[in-house]
């Protein structure tokens, strides 16, 4: 009776504890302590430190629920064992870069976020923001620690406890059983926010690590999970000198488009849309209980996965401009659709996590690239053609004449089909990586539509010049080797282009050009590309179409009504080129010495990769060959060896001859020099 007694009155001592706010500035420069002690709520009791002396000598006294600190001084070596677990660490600097890797030093058990130092208002509001969960959890470890000092046991079971509790409550007062099931709910509500903290961390250590957009990508099945959602859309705000401002979505629905499928998903501003209404008004937007008939925007209608029961709409904001919305869709819980909807936990959620998203789409510019491949959008790509042919005009440079290049991949439907849309769009970066190194400094590529590229060669003084720029690009992607390209007619993947040459007497003033202006010529370039892939026309039989060898390239020409045979100006070699290398080639002309019976031989590199080298010499290099090499660098050589893939005369009359190299029995230092020079060229 004593001990049930003791123990009745241990618990009733318990109660829900009121903690102070204590919180502590731990920085040298008396201005931005005084900035930060304005941030602070007016609740809670603010203290100062210029030293991590000073620091100590209070923490001796006070157990301090927060810690503000300079990130020079937030080192965890510096600090560790002066604060108590239950210290959050809000970490303060002008600098992004190095409040973030201060905060990576610390555990990951401790609360540690980051502050960068702004005048802007939805700076300051993102700090209180911080601040305000900093003291949540600082408070909520407290609580969990004066949980576990009145009860006997370390860890609780909690479905076992909720089952005890019920079996005996008719035994003890009922006061007793509630203030038990107060504690046990503590412990589980710190238990999740614990692993919910875990899970915001990781996401935003992907944003902050994204250095392409595919990593930006991979983040929306994250914040889908994190906020437990049915799908994610990122919009990008986009303006040309044609239209007014639109949202064009980087990703709908979690997946990620081709340029022709963004037209059923643009939305214009002045639209009745949820989207349209919050980059409008610049709020949030969040609606429950969505019906068909409810005048919902027809495209999330027929466009989403699944129907549209629930929405939040969060405009991201860069610098207190617009740059997008982040649309998440259909709150579930247990697998069902909540018919709640998402709630102001979520809210808070997304709109923190909408500040960071806005920080790598202006890092990675994605409002002027392609999200898939990292080349350029075609509304920018028009805007700098537009902008070089003026600036050229202003300078009165001689070179006025110009090519607009269509490029196809031929039969990427057969590949699409075969191995799916997530190998498509492997293909596809690494196939404008292909694109973009061969091209030269003045030129501008941009991807135009699903496997569709659009090039602007400036310079370009005749036909057979821009046949010859053309030409090099579809060799390089001819001898690229591309996972699984054996399923592809002729064993490889190739493309074909369409030309058409222009020069700027063809506008009545070069500042009358305009996007339609070249719209107009990329149709030509189009036209030219369907007769250099055989597409039906009224000049090809059915027949003459299906016996077509595609990989080829035609020229527009105005002055005919009619395509002649000798239209398709190149075509490709009767066979493929055996050499097929895996790395990409850069175009150097440097010294590669070979050994054979006669002694020593040089050539020079035509182009050259981590995995090989094509070089061009007086005589001709023994195929199927391994020889000795020295490989020149700029100040720098190396010896490996070398199979000799191919080698044959040159075209013409000229006595020269190429060969094809592989490298072998390369050292790994070797390797790094070599990686360390093709690293340059880039």
């Amino acid at each position: 009776m004593d001990k049930s007694n003791s123990q009745k009155n241990s618990i009733n001592n318990y109660r829900v504890r009121s903690f102070p706010k204590d919180i502590l500035i731990l920085n040298n420069n008396s201005n931005e302590a005084f900035f930060l002690d304005g941030l602070c709520p007016d609740t809670a009791r603010v203290h100062y430190a210029p030293s991590i002396d000073k620091a100590a000598s209070l923490a001796k006294s006070l157990d301090f629920n927060v810690l503000i600190a300079d990130f020079s001084l937030a080192s965890y070596s510096l600090l560790q064992g002066i604060f108590k677990n239950t210290t959050s660490i809000i970490i303060t600097g002008y600098s992004e870069k190095e409040t973030i890797n201060t905060a990576r030093g610390w555990p990951q058990n401790r609360f540690a976020t980051t502050f960068v130092f702004s005048q802007s208002e939805s700076s300051k509001s993102s700090f209180r923001r911080s601040l305000e969960t900093a003291i949540k959890h600082s408070h909520l470890l407290l609580e969990v620690q004066a949980l576990k000092k009145s009860a006997d046991k370390k860890e609780i079971d909690y479905k076992k406890a909720f089952y005890e509790i019920n079996k005996i409550k008719k035994f003890i007062k009922s006061s007793i059983v509630k203030e038990i099931e107060k504690r046990i709910a503590f412990q589980a509500k710190y238990d999740h926010f614990r692993k919910e903290r875990l899970k915001i961390e990781t996401l935003l250590k992907k944003l902050y690590m994204a250095n392409d957009v595919t990593s930006l990508i991979d983040t929306i099945s994250d914040i889908k999970e994190l906020i437990n959602a049915s799908g994610t859309t990122i919009y990008i705000l986009e303006e040309t000198r044609s239209s007014d401002k639109y949202l064009k979505p980087l990703v709908w629905d979690d997946s990620i488009l081709s340029h022709v499928d963004f037209t059923k998903h643009i939305v214009r501003l002045n639209d009745d849309d949820f989207a349209a209404q919050s980059a409008r008004l610049t709020k949030i937007i969040r609606s429950a209980g969505i019906k068909k008939d409810a005048g919902v925007s027809s495209r999330y209608q027929q466009q989403l996965n699944s129907p549209l029961y629930s929405i939040i709409c969060i405009p991201i904001i860069y610098k207190n401009e617009l740059i997008g919305v982040l649309e998440v869709y259909n709150k579930k819980k247990d697998q069902q659709f909540a018919p709640q909807g998402f709630d102001q936990i979520d809210q808070d959620t997304l709109i923190h996590l909408s500040e960071h998203i806005s920080i790598a789409i202006t890092k990675l510019n994605l409002i002027q690239y392609d999200p898939l491949t990292g080349l350029l959008r075609p509304e920018p790509f028009f805007e700098k053609v537009i902008q070089k042919i003026i600036q050229e005009n202003k300078r009165h440079r001689e070179e006025g004449s110009y090519a607009l290049v269509m490029g196809d991949v031929d039969w990427f439907k057969n590949y699409n089909d075969r191995l799916g849309h997530e190998s498509g769009n492997r293909l596809l970066r690494k196939l404008g990586g292909i694109l973009k190194v061969s091209i030269r400094e003045e030129d501008f590529l941009c991807r135009y539509g699903g496997e569709e590229f659009l090039f602007f060669l400036s310079g370009i003084e005749n036909e057979e010049e821009a046949l010859m720029f053309t030409d090099r690009i579809r060799k390089n992607v001819e001898e690229t080797y591309f996972d699984n390209q054996e399923i592809q007619p002729r064993n490889n993947l190739t493309m074909s282009f369409g030309i058409t040459n222009f020069s700027k007497d063809k506008f009545k003033s070069p500042r009358s050009i305009n996007t339609e202006n070249l719209k107009h010529l990329v149709n030509e370039a189009d036209i030219a590309l369907s007769e250099a892939k055989g597409k039906r026309t009224s000049f090809l039989s059915k027949k003459e179409e299906k016996a077509f060898e595609k990989n080829k390239i035609s020229v527009y020409h105005r002055r005919i009504s009619k395509p002649e045979k000798s239209s398709f100006l190149i075509k490709p070699d009767a066979k493929f080129p055996e050499e097929k290398r895996r790395y990409p080639r850069y175009y150097s002309s440097i010294p590669l010495i070979y050994k054979d019976k006669k002694g020593h031989e040089a050539t020079k590199t035509i182009n050259i990769s981590r995995g090989g080298a094509k070089v061009s010499s007086n005589i001709l290099i023994p195929p199927d060959k391994t020889l000795d090499l020295i490989v020149v660098l700029t100040n720098k050589a190396f010896e490996c060896r070398g199979h000799v893939v191919y080698s044959h005369k040159g075209n013409g009359h000229l006595s020269y001859y190429y060969a094809g190299i592989e490298f072998t029995k390369m050292s790994l230092e070797n390797k790094k020099m070599l990686g360390k020079y093709l690293n340059s060229l880039s």
